[in-house]
């Protein structure tokens, strides 16, 4: 029998706000919150935005989701490049004398000035020049986190790049919210038996990474020590290991291009089925709100102009377009909206989590990861998305039956708002509800709101889900006027509105992810009261009574934690150079490694798991 999942705790940062205690989803559907959940929803973001709790609810949530680019990152009307120009023959320049160049190009003739500082060059020929000048973005509609937030305030982060500052706010949200005490948790476990998966799809691509190892340069600038290093993919995993977690387990991410967290997230269910694994924690951050990557994403026609917005709503050329509105899944759209997001889960199997008295948010049944075989352009989607949404929903039918996947399941989709995924994942999600036997399959699409942050866009989307099952809304797709003709939708509700329902009646969710280069991926999340009768079957109410009891002191360490941060309080995690083992605190024998911290130790009498020979 395999271990259960379960989800214990969600933490992080989006364009919606901070995720643990629902806020960020209750910033998805706020208009249908009650007036007290509102109050509290403003007042969690103004904590966010430095603000105070008598700013006009407007102001406050205009610094939210997408919209317009704010300036705090880069100023998209005043985009640095270099303009190519030739110089003519005996063309002359003025330097300074300690600027040239050495070598000396062979048709440059110097001559130094009165001043002993400055020369002349004379250009024997055509000289190749490179003009410093700057340009406007066509593209003006982001995903940003909430205005007046920047994570690296908060602890001494050191020139990080901004995917790790948001990566050790999301990690650290997820673990100070789930209300555990983690020196007691480490008494019960071994190190190999804790797992975090994490990482960023496209890397550190900002100027404290990779991006500025890259073009520093070529904008006269010298490469720092850091940049290289903290630009890796993995670095997220290795943050979270060395300054938040402390751990000694198994590390790193699995990269899928925009289905990356549910690749992660897999790892982490095959580790919790298998026994490998008690604790993981999986997420991912991304921080692609940078003119390199806008650009890169634009030349290729996927991202939403702001002359094609203009153009779907019928605008001249000097009306700004509506930046709100500017990702719309399966209606006629121009492309998707890049966004930024920090978004981490921790994931506890079955019997720990019980006795632990953690909370049960849900568990993940399994994630199925299918590439899409041959293609004609590495860029479009195949067929893969159609086994991984099959499996999963088979899954589903297998573990909960017929009536529950017809009748109480729903779907979030990827929906990116470009041309190409509306009809694509449409059929799919369309085709599946026919086979499957549902005639009205509930289609939501979370990037309407907070655009599209790449490799934590199903993050993004669990987030969601879980906030469902809490508050029993699912977010319409408000930003749609129609669905397009195009789209495949006689077995399925793609709702404009959110959609009011009873959690208990929903029982799980499909979450869908397609990546360039075929990456698909689907995962089946089961609701917390599906999750908590799968465990009262497995365990027997006494064991369920017993965890009642520990969660009572569980949700009171999580509302001292959500008090600290409504009070502006709570700091992130940073453990920056403590607790570091030497060689000689390790308790080393042949048969174990006892660690300090760590309850149980490393075993090291294994049997051979082959076959004798």
């Amino acid at each position: 029998m395999s271990r259960l999942p379960v989800i214990v705790a969600q933490g992080g940062i989006s364009p919606a706000g901070r995720s643990s205690g629902f806020h960020g989803y209750h910033r998805l559907v706020f208009d249908r919150l009650a007036a007290e959940q509102q109050k509290k929803t403003l007042t969690a973001i103004a904590r966010l935005r430095g603000l105070d709790n008598n700013t006009p609810a407007d102001a406050l949530l205009s610094g939210t989701l997408i919209r317009q680019l704010e300036t705090n990152l880069f100023d998209n009307n005043a985009l640095y490049y270099h303009q190519p120009l030739k110089a003519a023959e005996g063309s002359e320049l003025i330097l300074p004398k300690r600027r040239l160049p050495n070598p000396l190009p062979e048709n440059w003739q110097v001559e130094e000035l009165a001043d002993g500082r400055n020369v002349r060059v004379r250009f024997s020929g055509l000289q190749s020049l490179m003009l410093p000048s700057t340009r406007a973005g066509i593209v003006n509609a982001a995903g940003q986190l909430p205005s007046g937030f920047d994570p690296a305030d908060l602890y001494q982060s050191r020139n990080h790049p901004r995917s790790l500052a948001m990566t050790v706010y999301g990690a650290s949200d997820a673990l100070q919210s789930s209300g555990l005490d983690w020196l007691l948790l480490k008494e019960k476990l071994s190190p190999e038996q804790i797992a975090v998966y994490s990482g960023s799809a496209m890397s550190q691509l900002d100027y404290n990474g990779y991006g500025g190892m890259l073009k520093a340069r070529l904008m006269g600038k010298r490469v720092t020590s850091k940049q290289c290093p903290l630009g890796f993919a993995e670095m997220s995993a290795d943050f979270i290991n060395a300054y938040i977690l402390g751990s000694l387990g198994n590390t790193g991410t699995s990269m899928g291009a925009c289905a990356t967290l549910l690749y992660n997230l897999q790892l982490a269910v095959n580790d919790i089925r298998s026994g490998k694994r008690r604790v993981v924690i999986v997420g991912n951050s991304e921080a692609p709100v940078t003119p390199e990557i806008m650009e890169g994403y634009s030349t290729m026609g996927a991202l939403a102009t702001d002359d094609a917005l203009r153009k779907l709503d019928g605008l001249s050329a000097e009306t700004p377009p509506d930046w709100r509105k500017a990702c719309r899944p399966f209606a006629e759209n121009a492309g998707f909206t890049i966004a930024e997001s920090s978004q981490y889960f921790v994931l506890m199997d079955d019997e720990l989590a019980l006795e632990s008295g953690a909370e049960i948010l849900g568990a993940v049944a399994d994630v199925f990861v299918n590439a899409d075989g041959y293609k004609k352009s590495i860029s479009a989607p195949g067929a893969g998305n159609y086994l991984t949404v099959a499996r999963a929903a088979a899954l589903g039918r297998a573990i909960m039956g017929e009536e529950a996947l017809r009748h109480r399941s729903f779907v979030q989709a990827h929906g990116t708002g470009t041309p190409q995924n509306r009809v694509t994942e449409s059929h799919i999600l369309n085709e599946t509800a026919r086979n499957f036997g549902m005639d009205n399959w509930t289609v939501t699409a979370v990037k309407s709101y907070v655009g599209h942050s790449i490799g934590v866009a199903a993050g993004d989307q669990l987030m969601s889900t879980l906030g469902v099952w809490h508050q029993g809304i699912i977010p319409g797709i408000k930003t749609i006027p129609d669905i397009a003709e195009d789209v495949h939708h006689s077995h399925l509700d793609i709702s404009r509105d959110h959609k009011e329902m009873d959690p208990s009646q929903m029982a799980m969710s499909l979450i869908n992810a397609k990546g360039f280069g075929g990456n698909n991926a689907t995962a089946l999340v089961l609701s917390p009261d599906v999750t908590r009768d799968m465990l009262k079957a497995k365990h027997g109410e006494q064991t369920l009574s017993s965890w009642q009891q520990g969660y009572e002191n569980t949700a009171r360490r999580q509302e001292d934690y959500e008090c600290a941060q409504l009070s502006g309080e709570a700091r992130p995690i940073y453990q920056f150079g403590e607790g570091v083992l030497e060689d000689d605190d390790l308790e080393y024998t042949n048969q174990s490694i006892k660690v300090p911290g760590y309850g149980r130790p490393v075993d090291l009498d294994v049997k051979n798991p082959f076959w004798s020979f």
